[in-house]
């Protein structure tokens, strides 16, 4: 693990941060289709289950992923994750029913259940502690670019070809996205073979109590995105926005902005610090878009919001590592993960509720999501961190 810039930004770090764009524009490319397309198959009243169901199997895989990376290697945990994309893509344009529909996306879960652990291990073991913000803010630039491609990429794919032929595209963009790993080295020190006894997992190995500030926050901050997945593709065309994906690319697009120098700032001045202003700037803007009622209004807000994730994320990252011992890193990340995926799915599964399918009830699920990052905000003004 050396120290230099060089060893950091070497080709190592640059395939990881390309199978990452890849990885995340995978199974975004179709998420702001996906409620009209249950919708067609008769299951409207079940948006809320898109992404909390996704999320239920990322969480419940995260402790198998967290070992099998201090196991057996970051790289066989990162392939597993790209390969169920690959199927899963593949298998939407066969679910003629909502319930086949609803089990492939729990299945679908397992895949960012296991890749970004793997991920984020591999990352923590090739960067020094003074560049772990900014390393992991360039290593989210690269997923957030995904994150950003991906919905236009596939709202543009369904507008002028056909859904299916959008969700061959995201199958075909995950297979890139394992070629790029299975080329990296490995960075565990003598990995173990793989057997099946490594997938009983005791009491002790469901969680990592050193990591429970940052899991605190970014189950808070996350609640946000679970609802804006569920909601916004519907509010967006509520204002008369044709291509759904133009929110995630408005708010993703700032969000690539800010990461960078949020990492570096949180690098010298420290994560807690820079988690407070993200706080506040996530809820401010959510409760602008719970005002907004133009197209304007929702990119305005959408920009906002993604200042605040832009900052949000490689700094909870970064303490995460931070707080973590080095044998037990995998597991550290899947507990930050399980906390990110229970605040994505509890927030969706809120926001369905509250939403109801009534255009009257956009404003509280967006205000609802603001006053848990207003609850973030205070967690880390009123509570005593190193960090």
């Amino acid at each position: 693990m050396g120290e230099t810039a060089t060893r950091v930004y070497g080709l190592q770090f640059g395939l990881l941060c390309l199978s990452s764009f890849l990885f995340f524009a995978s199974f975004n490319m179709i998420i702001p289709e996906l409620p009209a397309y249950l919708t067609s198959l008769g299951g409207a009243e079940y948006k809320g289950l898109i992404i909390s169901l996704f999320t239920l199997t990322a969480g419940l895989s995260r402790p198998f992923s967290g070992k099998l990376a201090d196991k057996i290697g970051r790289i066989p945990v990162m392939v597993v994750g790209g390969v169920v994309c690959v199927f899963c893509g593949f298998l939407y344009p066969f679910t003629g029913t909502v319930a086949a529909f609803l089990l492939l996306r729990f299945v679908h879960g397992f895949s960012t259940g296991f890749t970004p652990t793997g991920t984020a291990a591999y990352v923590a073991d090739i960067i020094p502690v003074n560049r772990r913000g900014e390393a992991t803010g360039l290593l989210g630039l690269a997923g957030s670019l995904g994150m950003a491609a991906g919905p236009a990429l596939g709202g543009t794919i369904a507008n002028q070809f056909s859904l299916d032929t959008m969700f061959y595209a995201s199958s075909a963009t995950a297979f890139l996205s394992v070629a790029v790993v299975v080329r990296m080295h490995e960075t565990l020190h003598d990995p173990l073979r793989f057997r099946m006894g490594l997938l009983r997992i005791s009491r002790s190995e469901l969680f990592e109590p050193r990591v429970i500030g940052p899991s605190v926050v970014m189950l808070l901050a996350y609640f946000s995105f679970g609802a804006i997945l569920t909601v916004v593709p519907d509010f967006s065309e509520h204002l008369g926005i044709k291509n759904k994906g133009l929110f995630f690319t408005a708010f993703t697009l700032t969000s690539l902005a800010i990461r960078f120098l949020a990492g570096r700032v949180s690098d010298r001045y420290g994560r807690v610090r820079v988690l407070r202003v993200s706080s506040a700037t996530l809820a401010l803007a959510l409760v602008w878009l719970g005002l907004a009622d133009s197209a304007f209004d929702l990119l305005t807000a959408a920009a906002l919001y993604g200042i605040g994730a832009g900052m949000n994320s490689p700094t909870i990252f970064a303490w995460t590592i931070d707080q973590s011992h080095e044998a037990h890193r995998g597991r550290a990340m899947a507990t930050m993960y399980i906390a990110m995926e229970a605040g994505i799915g509890i927030g969706a599964l809120a926001s369905a509720w509250i939403y109801n399918n009534q255009a009257a009830n956009f404003p509280f699920v967006f205000w609802t999501s603001a006053a848990c990052a207003l609850t973030s905000f205070l967690y880390l003004t009123l509570g005593k961190f190193r960090s």
